[in-house]
């Protein structure tokens, strides 16, 4: 039987969050203060063997885990007493019985399962209020009725349907769970009834029985570590590892974000602007989706935008620049007349719940120059939170708005986006939230911590980093409403005629 080490013993007092992100793995290390003791990353690829497609290999992620999990422990100069975890969310791992991955992991930014939409807008006005989101192709569900009609094989090999976290968490473990917060993104999920749909997985023609079982909450202990896994990490093994939290979800624990007043900015690969909620209200017709919280209890509202980090990433690829010559081109002085980019590469969510929108660089001039482009393009993304915030504000307008990410460290790119926003930003004291609060759930799995502990004196203090400039926040708001009607007219372009 699998020793289980004691979490309050000698020289153990800390936890490791494990962050599997998009495009890289993240590993920190906590105190029982809540302090950050040390944090690494590994990168991988994601793939895209055709247009709209967006693959990972769990074998990748592994590799980065173990990676920076050693070198993050190393860091720290101790061993964790716990273990927790958050992941990118919506996508779909397919596995056998004991959780081996059967085909690549089918991202978020996917947008093949498109087709796959019809069926679920078919479902009745009582189905689609319990799975109270926006319909969009990237979620599992999607993704699921799409390998089953076009991969049967793959389908019918398949024992589990898997978040990325939850893939990970069973490769730790040995078993094979799932929690809310991610649940609920999967569209396959009653989330005023806080339980798998399965008269909507029935009525999509799909099997309930591939979904893992749930447990309570994302701060539930759902196992221990393995020694053979143990031994890839360089941990002890039997320590107990936290059902863990989506990362936008672990983001929100690990911030100190606790009330409905707070609204909070994260830009990583996507962006998200969020706000708890106290009951489970869908605004899914305003492209606003509703999850469950990490805490025991709770939901939250979110406006999410796929076009950050992974259309910034193109474009500097694209232009072979660095991230410090793009972050620097939002310091230079923008012209009423620049080049207007919108960033939707891949379709976008909030509020327009449209995989099919696409991007453009438009009124490009003989003038313009490499700067301007760069300029642009922090300009067009800045846009698109702006759409997606307005969309989860419904017409209010914050004091301010709390910033969390590591996509917004660069004082420039702040800046711009208080100015397009019309807020003033307040950083988060904390570099790595998702970590963090993988981290914190890992504690209270263990008893180390308390939900009351991590949303009270535990949580991190936010601080002003950009106030808005009123001439500089009208310019670009002249321009926010050439980038709406730029939008507006690639929508019906890519429609075609009537």
């Amino acid at each position: 039987m699998l020793a289980r080490v004691n979490a309050a013993s000698a020289g153990r007092a800390c936890a490791l969050g494990l962050d599997l992100g998009t495009s890289s793995a993240k590993a920190v290390v906590i105190d029982t203060e809540g302090a950050v003791l040390s944090q690494a990353s590994a990168g991988y690829a994601v793939t895209a063997a055709r247009a709209g497609y967006a693959e990972s290999e769990p074998g990748d992620w592994w590799q980065a885990v173990t990676a920076s999990a050693r070198e993050a422990v190393r860091a720290a100069g101790t061993q964790p007493a716990s273990i927790g975890l958050s992941g990118q969310m919506h996508g779909l791992v397919l596995t056998t019985a004991g959780g081996e991955a059967l085909r690549p992991a089918l991202l978020w930014p996917d947008t093949r399962a498109a087709g796959a939409l019809r069926a679920y807008r078919l479902l009745g006005p009582a189905a689609l209020a319990r799975l109270a989101n926006p319909l969009a192709p990237g979620m599992a569900g999607p993704l699921l009725a799409w390998i089953a009609e076009h991969e049967p094989r793959t389908y019918s090999a398949a024992r589990w349907a898997l978040q990325p976290k939850d893939w990970l968490r069973a490769r730790l473990t040995g078993e094979v769970l799932a929690e809310p917060s991610d649940a609920s993104g999967t569209l396959l999920y009653d989330v005023p009834g806080d339980r798998w749909d399965t008269e909507t997985v029935s009525a999509l023609g799909l099997d309930s029985a591939m979904l893992a079982p749930l447990l309570p909450s994302s701060g539930a202990p759902a196992g221990f570590l393995t020694p053979a896994v143990a031994a890839e990490l360089g941990l002890p093994a039997g320590i107990p590892v936290a059902a863990g939290a989506a990362d936008t979800a672990a983001a929100v624990l690990g911030s100190g974000v606790v009330s409905g007043a707070d609204i909070q900015l994260t830009v990583g690969t996507g962006a998200q602007v969020i706000r708890p909620a106290a009951a489970p209200v869908s605004r899914a017709g305003a492209g606003v989706n509703l999850y469950r919280s990490a805490t025991p209890e709770g939901w939250y509202q979110m406006g999410a935008t796929l076009s950050a980090g992974l259309s910034l990433n193109w474009v500097r690829e694209t232009m072979n620049a660095s991230w410090d010559e793009l972050y620097a081109s939002a310091g230079q002085p923008g012209q009423a007349n620049d080049p207007i980019f919108v960033p939707h590469l891949s379709g976008e969510r909030t509020p327009y719940a449209d995989p099919a929108l696409r991007g453009s660089w438009t009124a490009l001039s003989l003038a313009d120059d490499r700067t301007s482009l760069l300029r642009s393009a922090l300009e067009g993304t800045a846009f698109a939170i702006r759409d997606a915030l307005d969309a989860l504000l419904a017409g209010e307008r914050p004091p301010l708005l709390r910033l969390a990410g590591g996509g917004t460290l660069a004082a420039g790119w702040r800046q711009l986006l208080a100015d397009v926003l019309g807020l003033p930003l307040h950083a988060v004291d904390v570099s790595a939230a998702s970590g963090r609060g993988a981290a914190l759930l890992g504690a209270c799995a263990a008893g180390q911590l308390s939900f009351a502990d991590i949303q009270g004196p535990l949580a991190p203090r936010a601080r002003l980093v950009a106030e808005p400039d009123p001439a500089a926040a009208a310019f670009h708001a002249e321009r926010h409403a050439r980038f709406r009607r730029t939008v507006a007219a690639l929508a019906h372009s890519n429609k075609g005629p009537a």
